[in-house]
């Protein structure tokens, strides 16, 4: 692991690997050990970067404002500045997703391709935002337990739960050793974001879109409108998965993954 101290926080990062850079932004609550099975399946031929967005894993929580998609997004960018990275491959999975929108909309000139997993470009509506304010402040006054309960049932696949009691211990891990502050913050962070579905039409890089098909927080349709709206998008859709889709079916995903990669152009 390693630590840049950019924008006044520590972010942590790992760096795997050498070629294009590949750099994979994490879901809510998790951090970036949601991404080893990806690191370990591209590392041979790509530079991987996976990254602690602010508030989670080992990077610095900021618990007295929002940490809003465009703050984590510049996050990044300063990051890629002490890493010498001009032109990358930018890839998120659910808030990650966000906060790659959030930076193509500011960085368009540095994405040489994006990646969309499970994710949605609409802002959030009344209610969900509502919902996320209950939840930043019941993760506040009762720890993260109450979040995993909470969210496990739709994080995953009823199969993955069934047969996979590995991966649920594991997104469980991850979701309890989130600091409840970088939580909270992260959560209202989310409910202010922009609307991104006029920037869909605008995107002139290749896309990959990956979705569970059982997903219910960002669910098929939202994949499919992304789809529609990004000019010569390709999608991936994995059965058998929800949510975490990278987790629960990794070959798949990876599969997709690398033949994106492969596909473009030196």
């Amino acid at each position: 692991m390693s630590v840049a101290r950019v924008r006044g926080i520590e972010l942590a990062y790992e760096v795997s690997g050498a070629g294009l850079p590949v750099v994979l932004l994490h879901g809510f609550p998790f951090n970036r050990t949601l991404w080893h099975e990806q690191v370990e399946a591209l590392q041979e031929r790509y530079q991987v970067i996976t990254v602690d967005l602010r508030g989670h894993g080992e990077t610095t929580v900021t618990a007295d404002a929002p940490a809003t998609m465009k703050e984590m997004a510049e996050d990044v960018a300063a990051l890629l500045d002490e890493l010498h990275l001009e032109c990358i491959v930018l890839g998120g999975l659910s808030m990650g997703g966000y906060v790659v929108l959030a930076f193509y909309r500011l960085f368009p000139e540095r994405i040489r391709a994006l990646v969309l997993a499970d994710t949605r470009p609409q802002a959030d509506t009344d209610e969900a935002r509502i919902g996320r304010e209950e939840t930043a402040a019941r993760a506040l006054s009762q720890g993260m337990q109450t979040i995993a309960d909470a969210m496990l049932p739709k994080l995953l696949a009823p199969t993955t739960h069934a047969e996979r009691p590995d991966i649920v211990a594991r997104v469980r891990d991850m979701v309890l050793n989130t600091d409840p502050q970088g939580a909270a913050a992260a959560l209202r962070g989310m409910a202010v974001r922009e609307d991104q579905t006029e920037l869909l039409r605008k995107i002139n890089c290749p896309t990959l879109i990956i979705v569970g098909r059982h997903d219910t927080i960002t669910p098929f349709a939202d994949s499919a409108f992304m789809y529609h709206e990004i000019r010569g998008a390709n999608m991936k859709v994995l059965e058998g998965a929800a949510h975490v889709s990278n987790l629960e079916r990794p070959a798949e995903f990876n599969h997709a993954l690398n033949d994106f990669l492969d596909a473009l152009e030196p």
